[in-house]
């Protein structure tokens, strides 16, 4: 017995020393990914540092946090930012959000994003590339506001993100329920006060290959940039009206997509109707869209319902025989 309880004894003392030095190595590389990027010209910066967990888990508790970019005018900072991994292996980590409002900004333009149970979790390769081979992020109830001014708001967050056989490429997930625009968006976008505030249901899988993989570059130097994007199922239910959209296309250095998207719609007299009121249709482009699409619909078989595809090329967009104006330029920032 007494010999167990040494060897228990030894243990335990051996475990104490590898949790102390693996903790030391985890705050040095924190606080020194800090400093390198404050030397590259960045603001980062934070009040405090805090290491807790013994024995099984390392947990760095960050307070008030800061990070912004120059060169791309964007910044993020919060009231904590918690990273937890477990004692034997670091490369899972499991950031934890505050529940208090993050200020998230490009250049004069913040918004606050306020969320319950904002946890993001990766499990990242060993290497000091750090390269991301799953992420999630879910939050409960959340909300972003620009000032006084809603601009969204949900229910509920899941995203994912899973790697593919190739480095570059991973399969995304994403799930908004409960999805309520604020009313500027409402405003800008046209939309129909028809149309319920709560959208029910907006769900998007897809696989997008990008020029390099996602590894700690992607946030020290610059992010992949997305090369072809093959969407499985979009999918967008809103009272009356549901959008359902697959397709794929390449994006060129500059952004520009070059593909198809099938879409259906239901109930397309309403997307047309914002579409016109938004601006995004040309007035002169009104009478026309309505007769193709309903020629279209018609085809189908039922009046309400439209099946077509919308075709990116050279920098512009059609959907079926018409003109919808140009292509929205896809660049990470």
């Amino acid at each position: 017995m007494g010999k167990l309880i040494r060897i228990v004894l030894l243990a335990a003392f051996a475990w104490s020393i590898y949790w102390a030095i693996a903790a030391w190595g985890l705050r040095a590389a924190v606080t020194g990914w800090f400093d390198a990027q404050e030397a590259r010209g960045w603001q980062a910066e934070y009040a405090d540092i805090e290491l807790e967990g013994f024995p099984l888990r390392h947990v760095t508790t960050l307070r008030s946090p800061a990070l912004a970019d120059p060169r791309t005018g964007v910044a993020w900072r919060a009231e904590t930012l918690r990273l937890q991994s477990p004692a034997i292996w670091p490369g899972h980590v499991t950031l934890r959000f505050p529940a208090t409002p993050q200020r998230l900004s490009h250049y004069d333009d913040t918004l606050e994003l306020a969320a319950d149970a904002m946890i993001a979790t990766m499990h990242l390769d060993a290497g000091l590339a750090l390269e991301i081979d799953t992420l999630s992020l879910t939050a409960g109830p959340w909300s972003v506001r620009r000032g006084a001014e809603a601009v969204a708001q949900g229910a509920g967050l899941v995203l994912g993100m899973q790697r593919q056989t190739d480095p570059r490429s991973y399969a995304l997930t994403l799930d908004l329920p409960g999805l309520v625009p604020g009313p500027r968006l409402r405003e800008i976008a046209a939309i129909s006060d028809r149309l319920p505030d709560e959208l029910d249901s907006l769900e998007l899988r897809m696989s997008v290959t990008f020029d390099k993989p996602w590894d700690r570059s992607a946030l020290e130097t610059s992010r992949p940039q997305p090369r072809h994007v093959d969407i499985g199922l979009a999918d967008a239910r809103w009272g009356a009206m549901r959008v359902l959209a697959a397709g794929e296309f390449d994006v060129s250095e500059a952004g520009v997509p070059e593909g198809s998207i099938t879409l259906k719609v239901d109930n397309w007299r309403e997307l047309l109707e914002m579409a016109r009121q938004s601006g995004a249709l040309p007035p002169e482009a009104v009478g026309p869209a309505e007769r193709a699409l309903g020629l279209l619909s018609g085809m189908g078989g039922n009046p309400n319902a439209l099946d077509a595809r919308i075709t990116l090329r050279g920098g512009y967009m059609a959907l079926g025989p018409i003109p919808i104006g140009p292509a929205p330029r896809l660049v990470l920032r």
